[in-house]
């Protein structure tokens, strides 16, 4: 008997912000649509994008996304002005609007873009909410995250 394989899963996620685990605490996760041109869909296909240092401000009860860097391509944006770091609008409800804006009021707190991912034909984006972490969290997070490979590690020779 041959064994049956798995289909492969797509993966719809275009970007991730790493840097945002690193530094922060997620406490709550929403997904939000953004307001794009279409040079910038197009760069998203090819991943020319960056989440490093990007942030959302809520201001007027909308939701903005800054500092999210989108390349564009040579051959898309030849007839339109393209301008790399543009403040994308996000498109969320009001009721979490309402309620980002009360957790981002709170001491120690702020709102960040985790990841941009497909949904469908539609691309939206994981905003999360997070509380900053300090060097010793930093570093008790690396140092669990060794533990857990080192475990696995002596499971995986045990069963050997």
């Amino acid at each position: 008997m041959a064994k049956s394989k798995k289909p492969k899963v797509p993966d719809n996620t275009i970007v991730q912000n790493k840097k945002a685990r690193h530094d922060y605490f997620i406490e709550d996760t929403f997904e939000a649509g953004i307001a794009l041109q279409g040079w910038e869909v197009k760069s998203l296909r090819d991943k020319k994008v960056q989440l490093v240092d990007s942030y959302v401000l809520i201001q007027n009860g909308e939701a903005f996304l800054l500092g999210c860097n989108i390349t564009p391509l040579n051959t898309a944006s030849t007839h339109v002005v393209a301008d790399p770091g543009r403040t994308k609008k996000l498109l969320l409800h009001r009721k979490e609007l309402a309620r980002l804006f009360i957790a981002t009021q709170q001491k120690g707190y702020t709102c960040v873009c985790a990841k941009l991912y497909w949904k469908n034909h539609l691309i939206k984006a994981e905003i999360a909410l997070a509380k900053g972490k300090q060097s010793h969290d930093k570093r008790a997070t690396i140092k669990d995250r060794q533990w857990n490979i080192e475990k696995q590690r002596a499971v995986r020779q045990t069963n050997r």
